[in-house]
């Protein structure tokens, strides 16, 4: 079977800077930033605390099937953005359920922030005294939610937990179901919450920064984490003009790995081969690539390595290489979802958005970041980049929707 083109017509965004693909869109072009005092947990212990949470969150409003008190605040998020994802794409409820679908979400923590809870009623009342409720909240099933939402019967689930690579993987897993055949719609992103685990880890390994978050900036101090849910509706190119939706991007290919080499710190040769392997995948050279989303978390580490991965590939002058951790902070398993979404709206609405707080970029990283301001440009293909702790790598490549898009990057090509 000749594999099928794959497309993005469904978008739906859970951040700190707008709700809705609408909101978010317009907070990633005013450069808006969602950091704030931490009011999910007691932070008084800690000398900073600081992350990117959605204040204005009222699961009742988005979420009208998923019974709310089965479901921690990650899978409210899941089902929320799922449910948004379908009404983007127009695409009429009963008309899902009626064909077998996919639903693929990626995350770090699952409900880890109903984990600190539990702990702390153990401490203080005893084990006796946990509430059942949302102990059985634990087992995180983010996609069982998302189905649930929307009332999906003969749907696969899958949730990855790849850390923060994991929306990447969420979607490449969606889009190699879709391309082969094995499903028409695949509902594909991450979702996660703050909770006062990974703040604590991060914390204890130096890496919260304590006021704001500045990727690339020789003045970087580290991530602010964040939370939310970013969920994507992918299907076949020939599904979507037989309905007349609207095609927002096309996904070109993606390519992952796990070079297994340390616990956390990023190994810059093994990301490379990844973005090789994203472009070998999608069917696109180094020279075709117009915009890098950045993983770019604002780490010593990690901003150092990934500069030097993507210089590897694309040589001394690489693309502009934006980070909007910047804005919505480190999401975990939300955080490539939502770049996806970011690079997009990027391809539909031509202009990229800009790295917030930015003052001098660091010599070691020597790329263009766009600071602090979005910028029109003519975009064609986007690469999207993830980094996880263990070693797991994943780049998604994204295309804008052209009749004959590979026979458009080979005139390009040739023009140059």
């Amino acid at each position: 079977m000749t594999p099928r083109r794959v497309v993005v017509t469904g978008l739906g965004a859970v951040t700190s800077i707008g709700i809705g693909a609408d909101e978010f869109l317009t907070g990633l072009r005013a450069g808006r930033s969602g950091a704030g005092p931490i009011t999910s947990f007691d932070a008084s212990g800690f000398d900073h605390s600081r992350a990117c949470e959605i204040t204005e969150f009222d699961a009742a409003r988005f979420v009208t099937r998923l019974p709310l008190r089965e479901y921690g605040r990650a899978s409210h998020f899941a089902a929320a953005a799922a449910r948004m994802a379908v009404a983007d794409a127009a695409l009429p409820v009963d008309d899902l359920r009626a064909v077998r679908s996919l639903v693929s979400v990626g995350t770090t923590d699952g409900e880890s922030r109903d984990l600190d809870g539990l702990t702390r009623q153990e401490v203080e009342l005893g084990p006796r005294r946990m509430d059942p409720v949302v102990a059985r909240r634990v087992p995180a099933g983010l996609s069982v939610a998302a189905a649930r939402e929307l009332g999906l019967v003969d749907v696969e689930a899958v949730t990855l937990p790849t850390a923060c690579a994991a929306g990447n993987y969420a979607i490449g897993y969606g889009y190699d179901a879709v391309r082969t055949g094995e499903f028409e719609f695949a509902l594909c992103g991450g979702a996660d919450a703050v909770c006062l685990k990974t703040f604590a880890g991060f914390y204890r390994l130096g890496t919260i920064a304590p006021e704001r978050c500045q990727p690339f900036d020789r003045d970087r101090k580290g991530i602010l984490t964040g939370e939310g849910a970013g969920m994507m509706l992918l299907e076949s190119l020939d599904s979507a003009l037989a309905r007349g939706a609207r095609i927002h991007a096309e996904v070109l290919g993606y390519g992952l790995n796990c070079d297994a080499d340390h616990p956390v710190a990023p190994n810059e040769d093994s990301f490379a081969r990844c973005v090789r392997l994203a472009h070998d995948n999608a069917g696109v050279t180094a020279d075709d690539v117009d915009l890098i989303s950045a993983h770019g978390t604002g780490t010593k580490a990690n901003d150092v390595s990934e500069a030097r991965a993507i210089r590897q590939v694309f040589g001394g002058t690489p693309p502009r290489m934006v980070s909007i951790k910047s804005m919505i902070g480190h999401t975990m398993g939300a955080a490539s979802a939502l770049a996806a979404i970011a690079c997009t709206l990027a391809l539909r609405e031509g202009f990229i958005p800009p790295t917030i707080n930015h003052v001098e970029t660091d010599p070691e990283c020597d790329i263009d970041c766009v600071p602090n301001r979005a910028i029109d440009a003519d975009l064609r293909v986007v690469q999207n980049n993830a980094l996880a702790f263990g070693g797991n790598n994943a780049v998604l490549i994204l295309g804008r929707y052209e009749p004959d898009a590979a026979e458009a990057r080979r005139a390009q090509r040739g023009a140059a």
